[in-house]
């Protein structure tokens, strides 16, 4: 018998069984890998399914104030880390621009607390904090008259400070009349057109005007996916209303197919009166898409100044009215005379809520009388109108303190009238989203609701607390605690 071939058989067995046993480790540590990976995979599931059926449900059983809470999430402008730590790449950068077309001589807190409070529902409604797919910019389009205030009270809260002068200066406007009555036209004379510099704003394929006065109560994704998608028949407004991601056109109308939309805004049916050809727009919302040519298109209108003392704009009937001269009149002349089927009129219930009547008489009792104001413009609607102050809160995107007065003044809006319903839930609101901005983004100290005592040792307010969060003393202007900015460390961490 050959030893060394049966030693050489006992090496190679020898061999195999060292082989085979590191095949087994490696599928044992396999399996267990795959195990690790699954359970993983399952316990994050579960945790995405619970926060949404949280978000969801949460509100039941709050006061109505609540029902638009949203978490709070911290991120970068492209890439956000969610609360379940999973990151999130916006599908773009939303601008939003408000414009200061002068310093206040009255109640300075309007511009801080107002810009504050804004920013802060709009992070709320952003990637940042909500099921959004959309990050967000801010803006202050600031007329140079207004460029010290500004500065100093918006720059410090993240606003990115544009100085601009009005688009033509007056001398160059060659229309007689409009030279010399739009100084004095609507809020703000000429300056109103320091708002046109928004559509300059390049690189967003968006960008949202608003008014100071105005809080974002839900996202817009929406509106955002139709003007860099393109139209689907599924957002349209039509069988569809508040359903499936939907979009509210004004009118049950239906949504553009043939070409792309450029903007949204709603009408100004408030000052709306008999016989007028068009209503004006409201100038504190506008959601557009930017673009050189149509603000250099907007520029060669303002110079020439067609304006009409009695037929408006193009003598086509965008005026006399509130405003008409400038912001107010000049966009629907753009949108629906120049370039109809562009821009949509969105459903004032919805979007830019001011809690209006609808009708041209007083409301008496929660009864409605008169003639729909809307109807001036469309006949067929002239008895039937939706009164806004009846919708709930919950399917409201954005509201506009017009006649609900400013809420920095501490107005309690208690009575039990149809409009002082709404008017309370909206300022209930943005106390609560000034709250959240202060405790959440500024670390400021909780306070339960219930503790008047300790409510007041904190934020100084024990005016109806439930409603005011702290921050009023009493009713009116006076009794407003208004905003103090953190150290300059806490805020560069906020913005």
């Amino acid at each position: 018998m050959n030893i060394n071939s049966r030693r050489g058989t006992k090496q190679s067995a020898a061999r195999h069984h060292s082989h085979l046993d590191r095949c087994i480790q490696l599928f044992l540590l396999s399996t267990a890998a795959i195990i690790v990976i699954a359970y993983y995979y399952f316990i994050s599931s579960t945790a995405l399914q619970s926060t949404a059926a949280t978000n969801k449900t949460s509100g039941d059983d709050k006061h109505e104030h609540d029902e638009l809470r949203n978490h709070n999430i911290r991120g970068g402008t492209n890439e956000v880390t969610t609360t379940t730590n999973i990151k999130k790449k916006a599908k773009a950068t939303i601008g939003y621009a408000i414009t200061v077309s002068g310093c206040p001589k009255t109640n300075a807190s309007g511009m801080l607390d107002g810009a504050a409070v804004l920013k802060h529902s709009i992070h709320l409604n952003s990637i940042h904090s909500s099921s959004s797919q959309y990050d967000y910019q801010m803006y202050a389009l600031v007329h140079p008259s207004a460029e010290s205030c500004a500065t100093l009270q918006l720059a410090p809260l993240g606003y990115q400070i544009l100085v601009r002068d009005v688009p033509v200066p007056l001398q160059e406007i060659e229309g007689d009349y409009l030279r010399n009555k739009v100084p004095k036209n609507g809020c703000c004379g000429d300056k109103e057109f320091v708002k046109l510099h928004a559509y300059t704003l390049m690189e967003h394929p968006v960008v949202v005007h608003l008014d100071l006065d105005t809080l974002v109560l839900k996202p817009m994704d929406a509106l955002y996916d139709v003007m860099m998608d393109g139209v689907m028949s599924s957002t349209t407004k039509k069988n569809n209303k508040n359903n499936g991601g939907g979009i509210d056109v004004a009118f049950n109308d239906p949504m553009p197919q043939q070409q792309p939309i450029n903007a949204f805004f709603t009408r100004d049916y408030n000052m709306a009166h008999p016989g007028m050809k068009h209503a004006g727009v409201q100038g504190g919302f506008l959601v557009l898409r930017p673009s050189m040519e149509v603000y250099e298109e907007f520029r060669e209108i303002i110079r020439k100044g067609d304006f009409r003392q009695n037929g408006g704009w193009g003598g086509m009937g965008f005026g006399p009215f509130y405003g008409s001269m400038t912001f107010q009149g000049i966009i629907p002349y753009f949108y629906d005379h120049l370039h109809p089927g562009t821009g949509v009129e969105l459903d004032p219930c919805t979007y830019n809520n001011m809690a209006t009547n609808p009708r041209d008489k007083p409301t008496r009792n929660d009864i409605v009388s008169g003639n729909c104001r809307n109807g001036y413009n469309r006949p067929e609607f002239n008895d039937e109108c939706e009164d806004c102050r009846s919708r709930p809160i919950g399917e409201i995107f954005t509201t506009h303190f017009t006649l609900c007065q400013k809420p920095w003044e501490c107005h309690a809006q208690d009575g039990d009238r149809i409009q002082e319903r709404l008017c309370r839930k909206f300022h209930g609101e943005w106390y609560r989203v000034r709250e959240d901005l202060e405790t959440s983004m500024w670390k400021r100290g909780v306070v339960a609701l219930a503790d008047t005592d300790e409510m007041t040792k904190v934020r100084g307010g024990r005016f109806q607390p439930q409603q005011f969060r702290g921050y009023c003393k009493g009713h009116g202007a006076n009794g407003y605690i208004p905003i103090t900015l953190p150290e300059s460390d806490v805020l560069a961490k906020a913005t």
